[in-house]
């Protein structure tokens, strides 16, 4: 992806976009791989005159995200949405029945396709899909991997169905967990990640910027 002339990037998503953001700022990017990604982009960039937007919100899972769609996405007017979506969709039903099942599964991506056919039809917005994540620390994590792989394979289905450009994150997070130590990247829960798993996440984001 070629960022242009006065682009505005959108990072939309749950806790870890959010990562303690300023609500009542509304150009706050909060503390983590959104702020992040903008530093490096500015100082490389200084002349495009870009603006970055964050409004994640500590969580969501993909049927928020559609609730509030108009309001913290549509009305903004972005000119590329970042969507990183999905991991409280599976850990909110970890100790229910409905965990991996073909019900949930249809309905995540109904709730996610409408996110982004709105997205296409009413705005001008390239698209950036972020796979979600968890590492096996604590080791019930790896209890949530039936259900989180789905998601990651519809998530990966509708990038290419939508053309987005689509970043990887689970098989990286998770190799340089193996390599170092999981808990170095999401701290104590596999999931809200270190100041070095933002950079990670961060780096991995800004290998699809020419």
């Amino acid at each position: 992806m070629k960022l242009v002339q006065n682009d505005t990037i959108l990072f939309y998503g749950d806790s870890i976009t959010d990562a303690g953001r300023n609500r009542a700022e509304s150009g706050d990017l909060g503390q983590g791989y959104p702020l992040m990604t903008a530093g490096r982009i500015q100082a490389d960039y200084p002349d495009l005159n870009l603006t970055f937007l964050n409004r994640g919100i500590s969580g969501d899972k993909v049927a928020d995200l559609k609730q509030r769609l108009q309001e913290d996405c549509i009305s903004l007017n972005p000119t590329v949405v970042s969507i990183l979506i999905g991991i409280n969709d599976t850990w909110h039903i970890e100790n229910s029945t409905a965990l991996g099942s073909a019900e949930v599964m249809v309905q995540f991506e109904q709730d996610y396709r409408e996110v982004l056919k709105r997205i296409k039809e009413e705005t001008e917005a390239r698209i950036i899909l972020m796979e979600p994540f968890v590492l096996p620390y604590p080791e019930d994590r790896a209890n949530w991997r039936f259900d989180l792989d789905q998601r990651i394979h519809i998530i990966r289905k509708l990038a290419k169905e939508f053309h987005a450009e689509f970043v990887t994150l689970d098989g990286p997070l998770n190799a340089y967990g193996i390599k170092h130590s999981f808990q170095y990247l999401t701290g104590e829960d596999g999931v809200h990640p270190t100041v070095a798993g933002h950079g990670l996440i961060a780096k991995k984001w800004l290998e699809i910027i020419e």
